[in-house]
């Protein structure tokens, strides 16, 4: 069972009179407000794991040197 346009409006009208447009518009913006902190904390959260990813390699697996060119002849011991 779906829900005409009828119904959502008596609903709707009936929501407006029990809270009021002011009591509504200020809940619309503290929902808002609410959403956007919470989307940056996520962005936030996730650009923090990518450092603490990059920091968390150790020095010692970390190798540095240059690329000598490939001789052909290559004798196994």
């Amino acid at each position: 069972m779906s829900f005409g346009i009828w119904e959502l409006a008596i609903v709707l009208l009936i929501v407006a009179l029990l809270f009021g447009t002011k009591k509504l518009r200020s809940m619309g913006g503290d929902l808002g407000s609410a959403l956007k902190g919470f989307r940056s904390a996520l962005k936030d959260d996730d650009n923090d794991k990518v450092s603490q990813q990059d920091d968390s390699m150790p020095e010692e697996k970390i190798i540095e040197g240059e690329v000598e060119e490939r001789s052909e002849s290559v004798s196994n011991k």
